[in-house]
């Protein structure tokens, strides 16, 4: 195919947004599908401004200033105007971004030399400026970080406003500055707290943000502070500001008091402030004012910002029809640049030239959904979850069986929400080992062995009709694979990954600014046993999040809720299990209430989304049960997954 050589005029035409002066040399070069790399990465104009936010986080009574690091092709000096790929962060002199913990360096008069990540590398000589922002209270921003709260997110947003004439910014020596160089068409991308301040923004439905690209993102901070009332730990809220902030504590210590009360550690309830901070139905923030598109991507297994952020985000931007696509791996919160890297780039290089250089590449007419099924095998699909999963109800008997039928009138099974060894609950290796062993602790079911494989695709719903002898009790209900087999090792070091010493590029390079990473390979375990879900819930807040119903002793209650979502192949031979629980040592923060549970098996289950490739799903995950006598495995080893926070 011919090369299209566009002239940022000839771009405007065909609906791109980009000018250009007639006679003049800026050209932005198509081919195959792509924009290509005629610019110099080495002559870019590295530049920063301040962009007044409109916010006053740290209350000192003048509008935070934003601090935005600018790279852009020498030849918008020149007539070219070109899109942008902005990075918000407020780990960029703390953490660092990225597997190698990169972290900005500038040059003698405050401007930027290093750019973390291959963003700049890649897609400047592309013909897009790149931004890497200080979130407000980090870095060069002024103001005070708020744990994903409003100010964090309007910071972000005012940068969108400025570069589309909307918002004021400023030079280091004070005198204003407009962003004449770009067409306004902005994309964000970022991992973890970066790609969550690109869904906050996008919530607030700025014009000009025409995509999304979130990574490991979170859709509302209460989920990820807590599941349905049960604490995954305490002080979440300031702990992370101050964090974030390498400022001395006492500039917003204040700020922090405040984040303190608002979490309510002492209940685990969802809240005024916690609204704030919700993405998908929030005071500042919501899914039903996102018109970007978005390209997701998320670890199925990722215990530090769960699925659920992903899933529920997910099922909102549908609702409302937002254009979408995403990546699904077996990983924990590791980036696809690290999982499925040259796929990854050159997939982000079509999503962004066909949004925001408007190259007509047909990357929409593609399935929606990438999703890995195994350790580095891909499936691709028209959507997620499956359109072909079917929800399967499976339900607990009196004899310990997993299956299609109610358990007899009056059949009941029982456990204590009980303290561990530690003095929390129990964790999910002693929850998991040998089902068919009677524990205080647990009660589980298991499947007969599945006669052929099928596919988990979506979200499993657990369904409780309970009684307890004290007004609450934490619930932990998970969905377990019992049969040997070699698995993505995703509670391991590195959460899947293992990072090698040798090195690919992916963009261009300056001797302050290389293009190359350090390789990364997929690292499996062999185990009998994989926990495939896991969910929590505090009794009393089985109705509202808000408002607490403590249950009534001796009284019968039906309790339901959502475990995390999975993508799981369910292999011929193994069996399935429901494990039911109180609290979850390895990721409950709150206290056993040492309640008796008292399980009503009859009015129970648990629904299971399940692809049987044409075959009947009920006879996949339900087969008659066997006489052949099983035992699970007696001693289980299932690590903590390392909390890495980028």
């Amino acid at each position: 195919m011919t090369a299209a050589v566009l002239t940022g005029a000839a771009l405007a035409a065909a609906g791109g947004g980009a000018t250009a002066l007639a006679g003049t040399s800026p050209k932005i070069v198509v081919k195959d599908g792509v924009t290509q790399p005629v610019f110099s990465y080495k002559d870019a104009i590295r530049e920063h401004v301040y962009v007044e936010s409109g916010v006053d986080s740290d209350r000192d009574g003048k509008k935070d200033r934003v601090n935005v690091d600018i790279i852009r092709p020498k030849e918008t000096e020149h007539g070219l105007r070109v899109p942008v790929i902005m990075d918000e962060s407020p780990y960029y002199d703390n953490a660092g971004r990225g597997n190698e913990s990169e972290r900005k360096t500038y040059d003698a008069n405050g401007n930027p030399v290093k750019f973390p990540l291959y963003y700049d590398n890649y897609f400047v000589p592309r013909g897009y400026a790149f931004l890497a922002v200080d979130m407000v209270g980090t870095t060069r921003s002024d103001g005070c970080p708020v744990s994903g709260g409003p100010t964090d997110v309007l910071g972000g947003k005012a940068v969108v406003d400025w570069l589309n004439g909307r918002a004021r910014a400023y030079r280091p020596d004070g005198s204003p500055v407009k962003a004449t160089w770009t067409t306004g068409r902005t994309g964000m991308i970022g991992k973890s707290y970066d790609g969550t301040l690109a869904n906050g923004v996008a919530a607030t439905g700025v014009e000009g943000l025409e995509t999304i690209v979130p990574i490991s993102a979170i859709s509302s901070w209460y989920d990820y502070s807590r599941m349905n009332g049960v604490k995954y730990t305490d002080d979440e809220q300031p702990w992370l500001a101050d964090y974030v902030d390498t400022d001395p504590p006492a500039k917003c210590a204040a700020v922090n008091a405040e984040l303190d009360e608002g979490e309510d550690d002492a209940t685990g309830n969802y809240n005024a402030y916690w609204k704030t901070a919700d993405y998908r139905d929030g005071t500042i923030a919501r899914a039903s004012r996102v018109h970007a598109s978005v390209f997701a991507a998320h670890g199925v297994n990722d215990l530090n910002v769960k699925d659920d952020h992903f899933a529920k985000w997910w099922s909102a931007l549908a609702r409302r029809g937002v254009q979408r696509k995403v990546w699904l791996s077996q990983r924990g919160h590791v980036d696809p640049f690290d999982t499925r890297r040259d796929t990854w780039v050159a997939t982000l290089h079509r999503w962004f030239d066909h949004e925001l250089q408007k190259v007509p590449n047909g990357i929409m007419s593609e399935p929606r959904a990438d999703i890995e099924v195994g350790p580095d095998q891909w499936i691709t699909q028209r959507d997620w979850p499956s359109r072909d999963a079917r929800g399967v109800v499976l339900r607990p008997g009196a004899d310990g069986s997993l299956g299609l039928k109610p358990a007899a009138a009056g059949a009941t099974a029982s456990f204590t929400d009980a303290a561990g060894p530690e003095g929390a609950g129990y964790p999910e290796e002693a929850m998991v080992a040998d089902p068919t062993a009677a524990r205080p602790y647990r009660t589980a079911f298991v499947s007969a062995p599945l006669p052929k494989t099928g596919r988990l695709s979506g979200t499993p719903d657990a369904r409780l009709r309970i009684k307890l002898d004290k007004p609450t009790a934490n619930l932990t209900a998970l969905l377990v694979d019992y049969g040997e087999d070699t698995r993505v090792n995703y509670l391991g070091a590195g959460s899947g990954i293992r990072t090698l010493t040798t090195e690919d590029c992916h963009g261009e390079s300056t001797p302050a600014d290389d293009a190359c990473y350090r390789q990364t390979e997929v690292t499996t375990v062999s185990s009998p046993v994989n926990v495939v879900a896991r969910g929590w819930l505090d009794a009393q807040n089985h109705r509202s999040l808000s408002r607490p119903e403590p249950l009534r002793s001796g009284r019968y209650y039906t309790v339901s809720w959502q475990t995390l979502s999975q993508e799981y192949l369910l292999k011929k031979g193994h069996r399935l299990a429901l494990v039911l629980a109180g609290t979850d040592a390895d990721y409950n923060f709150d206290t056993p209430t040492g309640a008796q549970v008292t399980v009503d098996l009859r009015g129970s289950s648990v629904s299971v989304p399940v692809v049987a490739a044409g075959e009947d799903a009920e006879t996949l995950v339900a087969p008659p049960r066997s006489a052949t006598t099983w035992r699970g495995p007696s001693e289980v080893s299932l690590p903590v997954q390392e909390r890495k926070l980028y």
